[in-house]
């Protein structure tokens, strides 16, 4: 079976993060899939990508505890330049490199570049989390200009305040705001697990955000599958675009994804929100 295109004509949105970016020179046939999705998908692709777990290692290595309330990471000020120095730097350099080892033509660039993302501190948590942030809006024609000169975009979840200082923001906050701000097709987000499973252990091609919620009522989806699949149909919700949670573990899903085969578990958003379509906004060219 094909994955149908949603029909709206921007690219397809890639989020990365956890173990799959923890060591980026070991997962050769990784890149060298996302590179082929990148010159397959009609409309680009732009990969945005997390890396916690390389961030818990260097604020540990410098003695700072970090502290994580309602899962999210609590950022202050003194730290949220270690955790961009991670985030901007170290990971988005490293994934840059494997992807143009691997064929593509990839450009580093964050959130706060250009424009990419308008971002604001948060203000959905009862506390203060510091320097977390949530993408507000963005014209997305930075990418969209960097899509239709064939590049790949990776874009690291480090936004930028009205006051001009880095602001931490989740991965798949940031991937479901740029889906938005690009008028995605479809948005992916690869994780270690093959999708979301239904009473018999087999993986569900497709659910509505209704489906995965029944699911998890009825303890179908439980322990830390739960925060995945919210994680998913959130971002569908809030980008309106259908939304495939799927395994990095296995690069032939990926593969499938370039091929317009289905894999994993495509989560289908309850509506679609307004856009305002990029300035010179059109279909990145054909790639080959």
């Amino acid at each position: 079976m094909t994955i149908k295109s949603s029909g709206r004509g921007g690219p397809i949105v890639l989020k990365l993060g956890g173990l799959a970016i923890d060591d980026p020179a070991s997962n050769g046939p990784l890149w060298e899939a996302v590179a082929r999705l990148a010159r397959s998908a009609p409309g680009g692709l732009v990969v945005v990508h997390g890396g916690g777990i390389l961030v818990d290692r260097h604020l540990a290595a410098l003695g700072i505890t970090s502290e994580r309330r309602d899962g999210i990471r609590i950022t202050p000020l003194e730290h949220v330049w270690e955790i961009t120095s991670v985030l901007a730097g170290r990971v988005n350099v490293a994934l840059v490199g494997a992807l143009r080892v691997a064929g593509a033509k990839p450009v580093g660039v964050s959130l706060g570049s250009a424009g990419v993302a308008n971002c604001r501190k948060s203000t959905k948590f009862t506390f203060d989390p510091g320097q977390v942030g949530e993408v507000s809006g963005g014209d997305g024609s930075a990418l969209m200009a960097l899509l239709r000169s064939g590049f790949l975009p990776v874009v690291s979840c480090i936004g930028i305040g009205d006051d001009g200082v880095p602001l931490n923001i989740n991965a798949d906050d940031a991937a479901s705001g740029l889906a938005l701000n690009l008028n995605a097709d479809r948005l992916i987000l690869l994780t270690d697990v093959a999708g979301i499973q239904d009473e018999n252990g087999a993986v569900v091609p497709e659910i509505s955000t209704e489906g995965v919620n029944d699911l998890i009522t009825r303890g179908v989806i439980t322990g830390g599958m739960i925060a995945k699949a919210r994680a998913a149909i959130d971002a569908a919700d809030r980008s309106g675009a259908p939304t495939v949670i799927a395994s990095w573990k296995n690069p032939k899903i990926i593969a499938d994804l370039a091929r317009g085969l289905k894999a994993g578990t495509c989560v289908m958003p309850r509506r679609r929100p307004a856009f305002t379509e990029p300035s010179g906004a059109t279909a990145a060219p054909a790639r080959t």
